[in-house]
């Protein structure tokens, strides 16, 4: 599967120690070590640097948030950001699964990849009574991360209106079978990860 390196480590890193974390991905951790960190692991070529010395997981959640926030396009390309929403606004849970599966299958490999082992991983958080942070909570942080708009420079309308859809959209991904996002990672992948 194509997905970035950096994103593997910080994954393995919080379901490693971060599983125990009330409100993973939801509290900030210190922006000079997130942007420290993201640097040194974007600098750091093939061989990154072990995120065990970072005191505060949040440090970890952090940066992966900022290095999804960094791309030049959501995961969910600009081109496919429509379909996505209206995949999302079906009201017929199995019509919508549908739709959505099908849009994510037309997603780049990498793009695809990365968000399947972004889903399962969520799944995961999602799954800890610690963490206190249901798929719900989760979509509100990651709707306007992996979502975003459908261009480079949306209008402050289209941020307006966007942003609830962003929500609804990573929600709905997060209701679809774990089997159905672990179909695009090899085995080798998902024993990469602790369940």
């Amino acid at each position: 599967p194509l997905v970035p390196a950096l994103v593997v480590q910080c994954v393995t890193e919080v379901e490693t120690r971060g599983l125990t974390e009330t409100g993973l991905y939801r509290v900030p951790g210190a922006e000079q070590l997130v942007r420290e960190w993201k640097r040194r692991l974007l600098r750091a070529g093939g061989v990154l640097p072990a995120l065990g010395s970072v005191a505060d997981i949040h440090v970890v959640c952090g940066v992966l948030k900022d290095f999804l926030r960094g791309l030049k396009e959501p995961l969910v390309t600009f081109s496919l950001h429509p379909a996505f929403l209206q995949a999302a606004d079906i009201p017929d849970d199995a019509a919508c699964d549908t739709a959505l599966c099908h849009v994510v299958s037309k997603l780049p490999p990498a793009n695809r990849d990365t968000l399947a082992f972004l889903m399962l991983h969520l799944l995961r958080v999602s799954h800890s009574p610690d963490c206190k942070m249901d798929i719900l909570n989760l979509s509100r942080v990651f709707g306007p991360t992996l979502v975003g708009h459908g261009s480079a420079n949306p209008t402050p309308l289209a941020i307006m209106e966007d942003t609830p859809r962003q929500c609804k959209v990573v929600a709905r991904l997060l209701s679809l079978p774990p089997d159905f996002w672990r179909g695009f990672l090899g085995t080798e992948q998902e024993n990469l990860v602790p369940t």
